[in-house]
């Protein structure tokens, strides 16, 4: 297998993974963290391209329709929109609550979100 994967089809790495499988937490809870770090290796992608190169004033919205090109589904763009976007604000929303931006959040901090669910 090639270690020159796309980063978007592969947003999460072999060291995040193992990082997050060798946590003493439940099966459920890794695979919540493992979904949020997802998620939030995502978000911060867009947020560096949408500074150059998505003219919509939603990156998120947009980013999904591109993803979904793939496919050629326009039910998995919007069902892929509504998961992202849904894991934005409680991401976000986490941020502020410890003062941080969502683009700081490491897995330690992921963990305490999972954690306290």
């Amino acid at each position: 297998m090639s270690n020159h994967l796309d980063p978007l089809s592969n947003a999460l790495n072999v060291e995040i993974i193992q990082e997050i499988d060798n946590l003493d937490l439940p099966i459920m809870k890794k695979h919540h963290l493992r979904i949020l770090a997802h998620c939030l290796q995502i978000l911060k992608i867009i947020n560096v391209e949408s500074s150059f190169e998505y003219q919509n004033k939603n990156p998120l919205r947009e980013w999904c329709d591109n993803q979904s090109k793939k496919f050629d589904d326009k039910k998995f763009s919007d069902l892929f929109y509504e998961q992202l976007e849904s894991t934005s604000e409680k991401l976000s929303t986490f941020s502020k609550r410890i003062g941080k931006n969502i683009e700081d959040l490491e897995i330690d901090d992921l963990v305490l979100l999972v954690e306290k669910r």
